[in-house]
């Protein structure tokens, strides 16, 4: 069940989160010191310049205390020539803005104390004003006031925003490097199980000695993904209890496959470990130093979840520790089973994504909704996260992300995981399918980033990686005359001499169980 709630919650989009292009930048200076702080713009009412050399400095005028409703007891020679700060409320922005003009003011800041907003008007109004508006935080305000004091100077500008940002190769970066140590980390645990001559004939679904989850059956992947579609319909209704739940979850599954993956490298790398017994019960120095640091990790993530500016580095660790430990764990038995739940999880995919906004009232889509959260409020940790680093100015009101679903690397990843397993199982020195699969799943995702920036829409990854991977395989095992036993799977006898399977010790037959440990 944990599966398909952290698979399901969000398996299949890969988005920039939103960047709003009215947000811009205020710049105040004063006595050699200078400081940027948020605004937003309409550029309907007069457009800022787009850069700070070309913004005009003008002065600022603090007058929080007055509403600018109306001009009465404001003197034009004192706000002439200068940008004024008022407070927001009691009328419109069109009206404030144009008692500002009428004095003779060249800027108009309005400062709010609850969330910003696009300012707006009614299209007649725009025309009408000639100055710039623009909204800022009034805690901004205060702290300017309070660091500057008297005689501040103001810039406005507004940057463009590009559209292709380094961020996307970073997660084009994680998800490859997650993929293939995913594959390569899951072919070798076939590996040494077939070397150690563990091997179970028929199949199981649940192996004791590694703890991993062998789907085997039509009927359990189907299962497995209404699960999926279960989970993600109760999020819609009841997000703000059921995404506590899945933090907590997250957290103990993110830490134990944080200490799966590290005890891995531990041990690969040959790191010694000393134990003790305290009645009975044996200890590994090594396991209490990864559980605690692990442990703190996680702990970490879940007390500072909501703190944008660094937090998302530990949700991507462990996020990539998650992934890994998912696509060792869950095992599937053929490409039969592969392409039951890909092309399952296909069909989900382009149903929550474009579909059900012809369901919902707002329009928008049900996997959106849920994968991206509220405005304000709790977020679900099932992506990666990577700051848009060409964004700054819009990174000053609030940060903005380029996005990939956990989903996005999991499923796919079952199926590089697959061919890796199958590499083994053929003997193939130069890991043909494991290698061709995971080029696939590359060109899949560029070709993701390029309909993404093309459309400036988000993209549901799996739309293009599940083709891609699955039609390669396909061909793969096609040219080299291995289709049925790619087919097959856990049970093939190899026909070509010249590859001969890798068998136990012990064993002296043709035939392999590919089941996994």
């Amino acid at each position: 069940m944990e599966s398909a709630v952290k698979v399901g919650i969000l398996s299949v989009i890969f988005t920039v989160s939103q960047i709003y292009c009215q947000e811009a930048v205020l710049q105040i200076s004063a006595g050699g010191l200078d400081r940027k702080y948020c605004i937003v713009n309409n550029q309907s009412w007069t457009p800022l310049s787009q850069t700070l050399d070309d913004a005009i400095q003008y002065p600022l005028m603090n007058m929080t205390s007055s509403l600018l409703c109306n001009g009465s007891g404001i003197s034009p020679d004192v706000v002439k020539g200068k940008a004024l700060v008022v407070r927001r409320g009691n009328c419109s922005f069109s009206q404030k803005a144009l008692v500002a003009q009428s004095l003779g003011a060249t800027t108009l800041l309005i400062a709010s104390t609850i969330p910003l907003i696009i300012p707006s008007a009614n299209d007649s109004d725009y025309a009408k004003v000639h100055i710039p508006l623009a909204l800022m935080r009034n805690r901004d305000f205060l702290e300017a006031q309070k660091e500057f004091g008297e005689g501040m100077l103001v810039k406005l500008y507004a940057p463009p925003h590009s559209k292709i940002d380094p961020s996307i190769a970073v997660i084009l970066l994680i998800s490859m490097v997650t993929i293939v140590l995913g594959g390569y980390w899951s072919g070798a645990c076939e590996r040494d199980r077939l070397n150690s001559g563990v091997t179970e004939g028929g199949g199981g679904e649940s192996k004791a000695d590694s703890g991993e989850l062998f789907l085997y059956s039509p009927l359990k992947v189907v299962v497995f993904v209404a699960m999926m579609c279960g989970m993600l319909v109760l999020m819609y209704y009841f997000y703000n209890v059921l995404v506590y739940i899945i933090i907590a979850i997250f957290c103990l599954a993110s830490a134990s496959a944080l200490f799966s993956c590290l005890d891995a490298v531990m041990e690969k790398i040959g790191c010694g470990t000393i134990s003790f017994s305290i009645r009975n019960w044996n200890f590994s120095v090594r396991s209490i130093i990864l559980a605690a640091v692990c442990i703190s990790i996680a702990v970490v993530w879940g007390v500072y979840r909501n703190e944008e500016r660094w937090i998302w580095i530990l949700q991507d660790l462990l996020g990539i520790a998650f992934c890994l430990n998912f696509m060792k764990t869950i095992s599937l038995s053929n490409f039969k089973i592969c392409v039951i739940l890909l092309s399952l999880l296909l069909v989900y995919d382009v149903f929550f994504v474009f579909i059900t906004p012809f369901l919902t009232k707002d329009g928008v889509s049900i996997m959106v909704q849920v994968a991206l959260g509220p405005a304000s409020g709790e977020k679900l940790p099932v992506v990666m996260r990577v700051p848009r680093f060409s964004a700054w100015a819009q990174n000053l009101c609030g940060m903005q992300f380029s996005i990939l679903g956990y989903g996005d690397i999991i499923v796919p990843g079952l199926l590089v995981a697959y061919c890796s397993r199958f590499d083994v199982w053929i003997n193939s020195s130069k890991k043909i399918y494991f290698v061709s699969c995971c080029i696939a799943y590359l060109l899949g995702m560029i070709l993701t980033f390029a309909v993404m920036l093309l459309s400036g829409m988000g993209q549901p990854a799996l739309l293009y990686l599940v083709p891609f991977t699955l039609i390669t395989s396909t061909v793969v095992a096609a040219c080299r005359g291995e289709l049925k036993q790619f087919w097959a799977g856990t049970t093939y006898e190899v026909l070509d001499s010249s590859r001969e399977p890798l068998l136990p010790e012990g064993r002296t037959d043709r035939t392999v169980g590919g089941e996994i440990c």
